[in-house]
């Protein structure tokens, strides 16, 4: 058994998430990284290569490569070619590149995570938004609206899935019709897979959007990492599925002069993280379903808070409106725990947080967030 209760002081650390709020009493459940340890076989693959004391430019070494094809053949039934792999130094670098390599306007849907609203300006691009609906609790695409912000100068979607933050696992009826979408209006689907190893309900499986038919894939760029689902963000790796060649090639042009190599402690974690850690990974999975089912007991038992079931990731997704306040996220930094700003995500009076946390953490947040409630 591996150990997901034990509370690691990362207080005083190099960690962005808890630097954040570093001398003040505030519980931070905003950016997502998870507060366990790595798996242990990713620390002892790192441990091996730094034993090995020589830190050169590293290339991508065989087995790699071959444990992420085996790696998505027995997870999702993916079959893919090595050479369609493109080798990132992160996710949101793989975002960035795809709104530089597609000429034309952007098209997403909100909430999302922010990096989807800042690539396309930081590419040049001009960014349309639509928002996704929830009816009765669950969230869904407005297939009408999509089609009204497509324009004729529109050439590239970008696709959350799983969705961060409303945390669905898209259903294979909602991907062919948005693959259907993307085949009608001629766009390329950049689809963010970065959470699919955290689906969380176990009647539901994650469907790579390439894999849904040959037209599909030659049309998407899947960005995919081992990162979230084993907490490795801070090793930097991931990498692109681009089949077609055409596209991949505008894709690798756009990363010219500009994105660096993977580091290679990254590669070795990646490879141990996909290769030696499906025990670790079903452990979790555990015990984020446990989390998970503590948020949703928790928010049902408050006044002015609902939140929907989260099928996948480790992330809640708060609506927080009907407590009236003129700035939620400052008002529970109050009550002493930290979440993310609902506005960056493109949705003023919302809250995401991250119960990828021990239990005891998470139960003492939850009591943070009562009392802020309360006080509202």
């Amino acid at each position: 058994m591996n150990d997901f209760t034990t509370v690691i002081d990362r207080r005083h650390g190099d960690s962005i998430k808890w630097g954040r709020y570093a001398g003040r009493d505030i519980l931070p459940l905003w950016v997502a990284d998870m507060d366990f340890a790595a798996p242990p076989a990713v620390i002892e693959a790192v441990q091996r290569r730094l034993a090995h004391g020589v830190f050169g430019y590293g290339a991508t070494p065989p087995t790699l490569t071959e444990s992420v094809l085996a790696h998505l053949q027995a997870e999702y039934s993916w079959t893919i070619e090595a050479e369609w792999i493109v080798w990132l130094p992160g996710l949101v670098s793989g975002l960035n590149i795809a709104c530089r390599a597609i000429d034309g306007d952007v098209l997403t849907a909100t909430p999302i995570y922010p990096p989807f609203l800042s690539a396309p300006r930081l590419s040049g691009r001009a960014l349309h938004s639509v928002d996704l609906t929830c009816a009765a609790g669950h969230w869904q695409w407005d297939k009408n609206a999509l089609q009204a912000a497509s324009t004729a100068t529109t050439r590239l979607f970008l696709l959350c899935h799983p969705h961060n933050p409303v945390g669905r696992c898209w259903n294979r009826e909602e991907l062919l019709d948005l693959a259907d979408f993307a085949e009608r209006n001629d766009l390329i689907v950049c689809s963010d897979e970065i959470h699919c190893g955290l689906i969380l309900d176990t009647d539901k499986q994650h469907i790579p959007f390439a894999s849904l038919s040959p037209e599909a894939a030659r049309r998407s760029i899947t960005l995919m990492a081992p990162s979230k689902t084993f907490n490795i963000p801070g090793l930097g790796c991931a990498f692109a599925v681009i089949p077609d060649a055409g596209l991949r090639r505008r894709f690798l042009r756009a990363m010219d002069g500009i994105v660096p190599h993977v580091n290679v402690l990254g590669l070795a974690a990646c490879e141990a993280a996909y290769r030696d850690c499906g025990d670790w990974h079903r452990e979790l999975l555990a015990v984020l379903r446990a989390n998970r089912d503590r948020v949703d007991a928790a928010v049902n038992g408050l006044a002015g808070v609902k939140t929907s079931h989260v099928e996948a990731t480790y992330l809640a997704w708060l609506d927080v409106r009907e407590l009236g306040l003129e700035n939620p996220h400052a008002h529970f930094e109050t009550h002493g725990i930290g979440l993310s700003e609902g506005r960056d995500f493109g949705a003023p009076s919302w809250l995401r947080l991250n119960f990828g946390c021990p239990p005891a953490t998470l139960d003492e947040a939850l009591r943070r967030l009562a009392a802020g409630c309360r006080a509202a």
